[in-house]
């Protein structure tokens, strides 16, 4: 997700390192430390203008998250929501960051969950690759999460879900969720990104899945 240049979101996000943490390879291995708890903590990639991941934080206090976003002009918005907030989010951090890069900035078994939601399916077999559920990328993953621990992603495309199907499921994880119209059963506990929202205005139907890595995989 890009948006127009915003020649003053530099400033903005500098004055506010209490949230938008500057310098994150710094703090691997110490998250605990900068939420003062020892609370889960679940992290998204790609976190666009914030909205599941503020959503998700303001719904389960006992909880830390942190939203990973790589352009200035998007991760801004989600720092400005946060500022508009009342007392602010306490369990909740921005990193601008590439997700690519986790390990810079995780231990092995810091995070306790991954989502993905609505990344670019690449829809080029020769880009294949680049799908952040890809089996490189779910090594990756693998290598920041614990044993047993879980991605959940959600897609409105359907090839890139049915890729993501075959790789989890290749890759040796355990599917655990599978939906193929997440919104039919309307879900009270489903926080919706910007572009969930705007998919399914659209009656385009929304994919989810949670799968869990395997220690012993088969």
């Amino acid at each position: 997700m890009r948006t127009r240049f915003k020649p003053w979101a530099a400033d903005l996000m500098k004055a506010h390192p209490e949230i938008l943490i500057p310098n994150p390879e710094q703090q691997k291995g110490k998250w605990h430390e900068v939420f003062g708890n020892n609370n889960p903590l679940h992290i998204e990639a790609g976190t666009g203008k914030g909205r599941f991941i503020i959503g998700m934080a303001k719904q389960n206090p006992s909880i830390n998250y942190i939203g990973i976003e790589l352009f200035d002009s998007v991760i801004v918005s989600a720092l400005e929501t946060i500022l508009e907030e009342e007392g602010g989010i306490p369990n909740l951090r921005l990193l601008r960051v590439n997700a690519k890069d986790l390990t810079e900035f995780f231990e092995k078994g810091e995070v306790d969950r991954l989502y993905l939601n609505f990344s670019d399916p690449w829809p080029k077999k020769r880009h294949a690759k680049r799908r952040l559920t890809h089996d490189t990328f779910l090594k990756l993953y693998e290598s920041v999460l614990p044993e047993n621990g879980e991605i959940h992603f959600k897609t409105d495309n359907r090839g890139l879900f049915e890729y993501s199907l075959t790789s989890v499921s290749e890759y040796g994880m355990l599917l655990k969720y599978v939906s193929l119209d997440l919104h039919a059963g309307d879900p009270e506990w489903n926080i919706m990104t910007e572009y969930e929202e705007k998919f399914s205005k659209k009656g385009q139907p929304i994919y989810r899945l949670e799968a869990q890595y395997q220690t012993n995989k088969a």
